[in-house]
């Protein structure tokens, strides 16, 4: 095949596309994201799930001793208000028909700590050491 006049075997070569320099700014991209991907750590929490497939029943004997501590300090343990002397003896007896049942006080945001803290003493005294604290 002839060339037409005046094109010469340089003008060909020039003609051609070089991709060498695109190819380096390629690669050097890549590594780059495989260099920050492995660096990256994700945050979140490790969830320890139950060995068995099926959810635990839940024992209707078990039941907590609910304390309620009202905004004027007032104590009810259960459905009835307790003067707070006899905390203890009222905790004793709960505790004596169901063993297993932990004591959660429900205070009042505008109750004392004071009051708190004694339902917590008296609880510990009746011989219960399991108590919780719930927001009202």
């Amino acid at each position: 095949m002839r060339r037409p006049f005046g094109s010469s075997r340089a003008e060909d070569d020039e003609e051609q596309i070089n991709l060498t320099p695109m190819l380096d700014v390629v690669f050097i991209m890549l590594i780059f994201f495989i260099v920050t991907a492995t660096f990256v750590k994700e945050v979140g929490i490790d969830v320890n799930q139950p060995d068995e497939d099926k959810p635990k029943t839940i024992d209707p004997e078990k039941k907590s001793i609910v304390v309620r501590i009202s905004n004027r300090d007032r104590i009810t343990i259960g459905q009835r208000e307790v003067d707070w002397r006899s905390v203890r003896a009222n905790i004793e007896r709960l505790h004596a028909e169901a063993p297993e049942a932990p004591v959660v006080i429900q205070a009042h945001p505008d109750s004392t700590t004071e009051a708190m803290i004694h339902v917590m003493d008296e609880s510990r005294l009746a011989g219960v050491y399991n108590i919780s604290l719930a927001s009202n």
